[in-house]
């Protein structure tokens, strides 16, 4: 018998904004929840476009086995769990301390758990997307974008996620392991997440305002200004986000 259908969660924003360590701290303070990882879709390293200069674009989505990424979408939709055959490599990937208050993670399990409780008639397994590119226009046209029934954006500013991404000593891929060349954010990984990012934010400034009428109309949550860089805020941000939205 099929398990029942799962609610999906994304979280999205630029590289290194917090979405892994937010995910694994929503994993553990819900009470059924598992993640899927956008990285977990990257194509064959031997796949992924190379730029101009003869360097691999991995934060692009000519990156993304989008098929792949849809067809286990929609398994989990169908049945509330992971196709049979997922296996994530993400996990193989460190993340790093989040320095956040234990008295913060327990009072936020406790909030969902209070929830859940007195809404038992919406207890669904929660399955959690994680990635850099989940509410871009060209996600939608796919037909990605909708298929999230919550959706958080995390932001940060290009210092920290420089500063961030650079300390990084690189990621488990398909066929092997990859490391950021020099000066890969400036010429890849911030373009980027600005040309697929600007939409949500008043004129286009990544560093400024979001747009609320366009927040409201992609119906994307923006993560506050004043959360960045405390986890601690970022995660009671989002445990009231998901219990305002009743997860129906």
């Amino acid at each position: 018998m099929a398990e029942p259908p799962a609610f999906l969660l994304a979280l999205s924003g630029p590289s290194s904004s917090g979405k892994t360590t937010l995910a694994r701290l929503l994993r553990d303070v819900l009470p059924s929840a598992y993640i899927l990882h956008l990285d977990d879709f990257y194509k064959h390293d031997s796949q992924i476009p190379v730029n101009g200069a003869g360097v691999q674009d991995w934060d692009c989505l000519d990156a993304i086995d989008i098929p792949a990424l849809r067809s286990a979408l929609e398994h989990i939709k169908t049945h509330g769990t992971p196709p049979p055959d997922f296996v994530s490599k993400e996990d193989q990937n460190a993340v790093g301390e989040c320095g956040i208050d234990g008295a913060v993670v327990e009072r936020c399990r406790e909030r969902l758990q209070e929830f859940f409780e007195a809404n038992k008639d919406r207890t669904q397994r929660v399955a959690i997307v994680d990635g850099f590119l989940l509410f871009s226009p060209e996600m939608k046209d796919l037909g990605i974008r909708d298929q999230f029934d919550l959706r958080l954006f995390l932001r940060t500013s290009y210092a920290t996620a420089k500063q961030r991404r650079e300390a990084r000593s690189g990621y488990v891929t398909l066929e092997g392991f990859w490391q950021d060349p020099p000066g890969y954010v400036d010429d890849i990984v911030w373009p980027n997440y600005v040309k697929d990012h600007k939409f949500l934010f008043r004129d286009g400034d990544v560093d400024g305002e979001l747009d609320e009428a366009v927040c409201r109309e992609t119906d994307v949550h923006g993560m506050p200004i004043d959360a960045e860089g405390d986890m601690g805020k970022v995660l009671e941000w989002a445990t009231e986000t998901i219990i305002h939205n009743s997860l129906q």
